[in-house]
């Protein structure tokens, strides 16, 4: 058998064979939520998970910039409210 370069200097070294590359990524094996829709229950919890992470992320930016606003703005004297007597 005619060995290419990388196997010929394995072989003369006394070094096995190299092992095929596994694969990383782990295969989902969930069942699918329907059939003909290539969607696995694990992903959508994972779905779900996130966009109510970010939910969660988007309300507390939301109440920071309200309370910048409402309050540390005016205080530092950034600017007057309009609802100010």
């Amino acid at each position: 058998m005619h060995q290419m370069g990388e196997a010929r200097r394995r072989a003369a070294q006394g070094l096995p064979p190299r092992q095929p590359k596994t694969d990383p990524k782990p295969v989902d094996d969930s069942p699918r939520i329907v059939s003909w829709i290539p969607l696995t229950k694990n992903q959508t919890q994972r779905f779900v998970t996130l966009t109510t992470n970010g939910a969660w992320v988007g309300i507390g930016a939301m109440v920071l910039l309200w309370v910048t606003v409402r309050f540390i703005g005016p205080t530092a004297g950034w600017w007057t409210l309009a609802d100010t007597p």
